[in-house]
């Protein structure tokens, strides 16, 4: 199996329902990036709970054959994580993604992952930009957001770390991965 033979679909995450798969996943030592280590299964309901409630902000399972593989969250960086940061433009959107910690590594994966998110987010043609603000110390995700066309702006603080800011263009997506935006 190769991350070609790839496909995702989308579904809303529902907060109750998937909060202890959420819980697993965000608690893991993998997903340090996350910021979510010590919370209990209650934290991670009332999280997403405050999310699904948010109507700048969704957070969404990515199936794999029907199996949630991934999450997957978009905000309006007008109005959430980066307002007064940057000046955002029409257009903009903001995206975080995690890819659980798994046993059976499967090579691509996590790649595949980031270009089916951007895809999904390209799908809508409002969507201009995608606006990223990881970690700058989370190399691993600097390498993928480059492979998918972002590029990064200058770091930022925010409230829970010094991040850095990057934008994708729909143009820059197609030229990185050849994918139809």
């Amino acid at each position: 199996m190769t991350s070609t033979d790839m496909t995702f679909t989308f579904r809303p995450l529902d907060p109750l329902k998937d909060a202890e798969l959420l819980h697993g996943w965000v608690t893991h030592p993998k997903a340090a990036f996350w910021m979510m280590q010590d919370a209990k299964l209650e934290d991670v309901e009332r999280a997403y709970m405050e999310i699904a409630a948010d109507e700048h902000h969704d957070a969404l399972l990515g199936l794999r054959d029907g199996v949630p593989a991934f999450l997957m969250e978009k905000y309006d960086p007008a109005h959430r994580e980066l307002v007064g940061l940057y000046e955002p433009e029409p257009g903009d959107v903001g995206m975080h993604f995690l890819t659980p910690a798994t046993d059976t590594p499967v090579h691509g994966f996590t790649k595949a992952v980031i270009t089916a998110v951007m895809a999904h987010l390209f799908e809508d043609p409002a969507t201009r930009r995608v606006v990223v603000e990881p970690d700058v110390r989370n190399k691993a995700v600097h390498a993928l957001n480059e492979a998918v066309g972002f590029v990064p702006e200058r770091e930022i603080r925010k409230p829970e770390k010094q991040a850095l800011l990057s934008f994708c263009t729909r143009e820059r997506f197609v030229a990185a991965t050849g994918v139809a935006a």
